[in-house]
């Protein structure tokens, strides 16, 4: 493990978050039926964590001395409000993922600060997807 994949590995990561903020704000507009007002304030409510987790990563990432990326991953197209729900699962769990990963490989390079903030970072996509998984529970098929 160097600096420069912490680099690349934290690009990644802001791909994620850029994915993620262009993924709420797509599935808010898209939610349909009589949920939809929860729904779209749910995936809408979701965006200013995302977007200050992206903020932190394009600083870190500068701090680093490397350039922050602007490609987003992909979205994933989903077509009911079951699907979108089960993408923002996918999502926040492959995030809570990462940045356990990423916090273990910033904690070796001695990267202390950064290694807490990414602890934070998952403690916050775990409580996203746990919240998810709770509306998806009962959701009907």
């Amino acid at each position: 493990m160097n600096k420069q994949i912490l680099i690349d590995n934290l690009n990644g990561d802001l791909a994620g978050e850029l994915g993620a903020i262009i993924q709420y704000l797509t599935y808010a507009a898209k939610v349909t039926g009589p949920y939809r007002p929860q729904l779209a304030q749910f995936f809408l409510a979701e965006v200013a964590d995302e977007q200050l987790h992206a903020q932190f990563l394009a600083n870190k990432i500068v701090s680093l001395g490397g350039e922050p990326t602007t490609t987003p991953r992909p979205v994933p197209t989903a077509h009911t409000n079951r699907e979108m729900l089960e993408a923002v699962l996918a999502a926040e769990r492959q995030a809570t993922a990462d940045y356990i990963q990423r916090a273990r490989q910033a904690d070796e390079l001695g990267e202390k600060g950064l290694a807490v903030q990414l602890e934070d970072m998952v403690r916050d996509e775990s409580g996203h997807a746990e919240e998810t998984e709770r509306m998806l529970r009962d959701w009907p098929l």
